[in-house]
């Protein structure tokens, strides 16, 4: 427990007298370092998580949370688990291919994905509506391509390509690759420039006559009603698929995810040393109060003030600036990470200049996402590392001996 007495002493040697300027300077300085670091933390990490979280909702938008490829049988989706259908929001039949896109003197490879006509309307990606043409059916002859892929190619709803497939027909002069004309029905968008070049839509029975594909060799796609907590919900849709390969959107992409699990890791790292750099002005400053305050220390002592009321004094002015600074730190992190697309706005229109770029950073806005745990950790890393730095100077002002100090007074 704090004695009264403990606390007076403690809010009294906080104030700073005019002869401890210095000693001002420095609690100050103490006390804005710490805050800064805390903000940045909670700023950079919550940019980081938001990024994450934009990036997964791009990815999820646009593939499927968990695929099921059969290696033999066909997939029948009316036998699935029950438990099966509770986690999950549509389960969609799909197949796939690759083929060649001719449009006058132009060639691109693309990837084509099939799917029936009623379950094309239940892909996410038309949650967005940023959709041209209609997403109703995909009908035989129709295809639905990317936003981007409508620029490379110039291209608009109700124009005419020619695909060429990597199967091949039997002819009397010899095998040779499939071509069919495609109608442009609709034109997509998904937010990633990288699949809105590169992978279109046509009719499933279309995609499997025209790349010599079988029933048994559809994919089911199944969309989850929380895809984020995806490792669970993967065991289950393999305990109900044993002999299937089974992949979700994290397998597809966990190199990318790895990558910035790994860089959030070391910026929280790096971005700790400020806080730790900050918290040993508190040494310093603690240092020299311990010896500004000989005096006062001895007089203390003489009339009956325990060494250990003396340690918590001092350890307790260093923990008041460390947790003072961190409430701040916290306040000014959280309002900074609410308000940073405003500012990143404001800033791009004071400097005339494009802060966070779309084509490199695949995104519009500077994402923010505040989490609480992180916040709590940042907390108790900035207060634990205060206590800590705080130990050695209170323990320095029990040690000094009462005679010594007011002898030389």
């Amino acid at each position: 427990m704090i004695s009264t007495l403990e606390k007076e002493v403690t809010f009294r040697f906080l104030k700073a007298r005019k002869k401890d300027g210095f000693l001002n300077i420095i609690s100050i300085f103490s006390f804005i370092g710490i805050s800064l670091g805390v903000a940045v933390l909670i700023i950079v990490m919550s940019v980081m998580n938001g990024f994450r979280t934009e990036l997964i909702n791009k990815i999820v938008g646009f593939n499927s949370h968990i695929t099921v490829d059969p290696y033999v049988s066909e997939i029948d989706i009316d036998n699935t688990n029950e438990k099966l259908k509770n986690i999950s929001k549509n389960l969609i039949l799909s197949n796939s291919g690759e083929a060649i896109i001719i449009k006058s003197n132009t060639s691109k490879g693309i990837l084509l994905r099939g799917y029936k006509s009623n379950d094309f309307s239940k892909l996410k990606i038309f949650e967005n509506g940023l959709f041209l043409g209609n997403n109703n059916k995909l009908s035989q002859n129709n295809i639905s391509i990317g936003k981007e892929l409508s620029f490379t190619l110039d291209l608009e709803v109700g124009d005419s390509i020619t695909l060429m497939s990597s199967a091949g027909v039997e002819t009397i002069i010899g095998n040779l690759p499939k071509q069919k004309t495609f109608l442009v029905s609709s034109i997509f968008e998904s937010g990633m420039a990288e699949f809105d070049n590169n992978v279109a839509f046509i009719n499933l029975d279309t995609l499997e006559e025209f790349f010599n594909l079988n029933k048994k060799d559809r994919n089911l796609e199944i969309y989850l009603d929380n895809p984020k907590n995806i490792d669970k919900q993967k065991l289950l849709v393999q305990n109900n698929f044993p002999n299937e390969f089974v992949y979700s959107w994290a397998d597809m992409n966990s190199s990318l995810f790895s990558a910035l699990k790994v860089e959030r890791n070391v910026m929280f790292i790096i971005l700790s040393l400020i806080i730790i750099v900050a918290a040993f002005n508190i040494i310093s400053g603690l240092t020299i109060l311990v010896k500004n305050k000989t005096r006062e220390i001895a007089i203390l002592k003489s009339i009956g003030v325990l060494n250990k009321s003396i340690i918590k004094i001092f350890f307790l002015i260093g923990v008041i600036i460390g947790c003072s600074a961190t409430l701040f730190g916290i306040f000014l992190g959280v309002t900074f990470s609410i308000f940073v697309e405003d500012l990143r706005q404001f800033l791009s229109t004071i400097f005339n200049i494009r802060l966070f770029p779309e084509e490199i950073y695949f995104l519009s806005t500077m994402p923010s996402e505040i989490n609480l745990f992180s916040i709590f950790i940042i907390s108790i890393s900035s207060i634990a590392i205060t206590i800590i730095v705080s130990i050695f100077p209170a323990l320095k002002a029990a040690k000094l001996d009462p005679i010594k100090a007011l002898k030389y007074e």
